[in-house]
């Protein structure tokens, strides 16, 4: 007899909305530059070039990597967008080359959890 396993998905209507914290922000936007490390190899092309290549691209048309940077960036657009509007949000300035060191930081960071 065949075992049937049980798997969730979203209705097709479903909208969620979902608390994100600091910490899980972070891990998002570090998950996001370490795929863009690893996909963006032709310095050639700005990096805004390169970012344009793949979202303009059909998703159903771009490799695993290529979704996996897409996925992301939606998600962490969402979380930006609503930080923005409920005040949530502080704006810092950095140079390119301290944004890649603060990103790197963040990427090389064990996690906190409430149960640390």
């Amino acid at each position: 007899m065949d075992q049937k396993i049980k798997s969730r998905q979203l209705k097709d209507d479903a909208i969620l909305n979902i608390k994100v914290n600091k910490t899980f922000y972070l891990m998002s936007k570090a998950a996001l530059f370490n795929i863009f490390n690893e996909l963006y190899t032709n310095k050639e092309m700005s990096s805004d070039e390169f970012v344009k290549s793949i979202v303009s691209k059909k998703y159903e048309n771009m490799d695993n990597d290529e979704r996996t940077f897409y996925t992301l960036s939606l998600l962490i657009g969402e979380i930006e967008k609503q930080a923005i509007e409920t005040d949530a949000y502080l704006e810092t300035e950095f140079t390119p080359e301290q944004l890649k060191e603060q990103l790197t930081k963040q990427a090389e960071q064990k996690p906190t959890t409430s149960e640390d």
